[in-house]
C-alpha cells in the first residue's frame, strides 16, 4: 500500500469555494421554490423542471497514474519509472484507439499524475489539460474493515477526506442542462481517489474503498445518464497491457 496511502497532503483547500450549481443532481434543486408563482402552481413548476433536466450522458474515464519512484522523499522526486512511462504510452494508445472525441483531461497536480497526463496527451492531440489540487492523493475515509499495515493519523482523514469528497461533488454529476451532446472526459489521478469516487458514484458504503485494487495506468469507466443513474462499465482495466508491464505499486 506504500505510495498510494501513506502520503499526507499538507496543502489547505477551501471546499466551500466549490461552485454549488455543479454539485446539484436533482432538477428540483436548481429551482428556487420561493419564487414559484402561486397562481400558476404546479403547471409552471413542471415547465421549469423540464428546462432544468439534463439531456446528455457523461462518460468519465478515471486513469490511475503509472508506476513511479517510491524512494522519492518529496513529490517532485516521485517521477515515473521507465516502466511507468511505458505504461502511460500503452494507456494513451488504448484511449486513442477507442475513437472517442474526448473533451478534456483533468489531472491531479502531483508529479506522477502530471507526467502520466503529458504522455497520454501525446496520443490525444488537441485535448485540453487542466491541473487541480482536488484530485491529489490522500486518505478519503477510514476503511472498513481496517488494515493493520496502514494507519494514518485521524487528522489526515479530516483534511484529505473533505478535499476528496469535494472532488467527487465537483466532478461527478449529471451533464449541465445546456449540454446537448454526450461528453467524454479523462481524469488522471490516484488509486485512493478513484476507489472512493467509484463507491460514492455507485452509492456503495464509501468505507469499503480499500477493498478494491487498481493497477498502474488502469482505466475505470463511469457513465452518468441524464436521469442521474450511474453505471460502472470497467474497473481498473489493464487488459491492453502485456502481463510483464502490469504493476500495482
Amino acid at each position: 500500500m506504500r505510495g498510494e496511502s501513506d502520503e499526507k497532503d499538507e496543502r489547505s483547500f477551501d471546499v466551500n469555494a466549490i461552485d454549488e450549481v455543479q454539485i446539484l443532481r436533482e432538477p428540483l434543486a436548481l429551482i428556487n421554490l420561493k419564487k414559484k408563482n402561486e397562481e400558476t402552481g404546479e403547471e409552471e413548476l413542471a415547465s421549469r423542471l423540464d428546462h432544468c433536466k439534463a439531456k446528455a450522458t457523461r462518460h468519465i474515464f478515471l486513469i490511475r497514474h503509472s508506476q513511479y519512484n517510491l524512494d522519492g522523499r518529496a513529490d517532485k522526486d516521485r517521477t515515473l519509472t521507465p516502466l511507468g512511462r511505458e505504461q502511460a504510452e500503452l494507456t494513451g494508445q488504448r484511449l486513442a484507439s477507442l475513437g472517442l472525441k474526448f473533451d478534456q483531461i483533468i489531472h491531479s497536480s502531483m508529479t506522477r499524475a502530471t507526467e502520466t497526463t503529458e504522455i497520454i496527451s501525446k496520443h490525444l492531440p488537441g485535448v485540453k489539460k487542466i491541473s487541480t489540487d482536488l484530485l491529489r492523493e490522500g486518505a478519503p475515509i477510514e476503511p472498513d474493515p481496517p488494515v493493520s499495515h496502514w494507519k494514518p493519523e485521524a487528522v489526515q482523514y479530516y483534511e484529505d477526506g473533505a478535499r476528496i469528497e469535494a472532488a467527487f461533488r465537483n466532478f461527478i454529476h449529471r451533464a449541465d442542462v445546456k449540454q446537448e451532446e454526450d461528453s467524454y472526459e479523462i481524469f488522471v489521478c490516484h488509486a485512493n481517489v478513484i476507489r472512493y469516487i467509484v463507491c460514492r458514484a455507485l452509492q456503495f458504503p464509501p468505507e469499503g474503498w480499500l477493498r478494491m485494487s487498481l493497477n498502474n495506468g488502469s482505466i475505470t469507466h463511469l457513465v452518468i445518464r441524464p436521469n442521474g443513474r450511474v453505471a460502472l462499465r470497467t474497473l481498473g482495466d489493464t487488459g491492453f497491457m502485456p502481463p510483464d508491464k502490469i504493476t500495482r505499486t
